[in-house]
């Protein structure tokens, strides 16, 4: 176990997460976006750089002030005004209803509450308004997913509370949100760390 912790869990994270790799996915994610976006889980702000012109306001969350520093820094060359925010997905604090777009990637996967998350989004974003994500999960096929809930326990420990092994389409529509769009599939990498779900969903209401 000691050399697995320290040697193979860190290459897979490597392995999994090269933003390289990711780059696609965060170009994809945002290209819909549009109006006053409220981007949760901003992190360090790497999907800035692929924000459409059709957004006219960036708003990122984020719990981690160090992360938010350093989205400042690259937020000061963007095109459009982005503020920050420090504070959770379970309790956003902004108005009901005063966003376009709410946008989430690789986060529904680590918040402690999901369903209490997917909740204040509804909340926030105006009657037709959509979500954006990108997030890893559950896969369809049973070995993987047997691999995915045996390394979760540990997984959450050494990623920042990362579950493996969470439906992401299944939270989505049980917060209440009609799924317009969902592709699914398999990224390069470790396939526990990999199945992807790309998708748009809109509030109901």
């Amino acid at each position: 176990m000691p050399f697995y912790r320290s040697v193979v869990l860190p290459r897979l994270i490597h392995s999994a997460m090269r933003q390289d790799h990711l780059v696609p996915y965060r170009h994809r994610l945002v290209a819909t976006a549009s109006g006053t976006v409220l981007e949760v889980g901003i992190g360090s702000g790497l999907n800035l750089p692929h924000y459409p012109a059709a957004t006219s306001r960036i708003i990122g969350l984020d719990p981690a002030p160090k992360l938010l520093a350093r989205a400042r820094h690259l937020a000061s060359s963007a095109a459009r005004p982005v503020d920050f925010v420090e504070g959770s997905a379970e309790a956003i604090p902004l108005d009901s209803a005063s966003v376009d777009t709410v946008v989430t990637s690789w986060t529904l996967c680590s918040v402690s509450d999901v369903a209490a998350a997917l909740a204040e989004m509804q909340r926030v974003l105006r009657p037709g308004g959509a979500l954006v994500f990108v997030e890893h999960g559950r896969a369809p096929d049973a070995r993987v997913v047997g691999w995915q809930n045996r390394l979760t326990p540990v997984w959450k420990r050494i990623a920042g509370g990362c579950h493996l092994n969470r439906p992401i389409d299944t939270l989505v529509e049980s917060a209440g949100f009609v799924i317009e769009r969902l592709d699914t599939g398999y990224a390069e990498g470790p396939r526990p760390m990999a199945f992807m779900y790309e998708g748009r969903a809109v509030r109901r209401g």
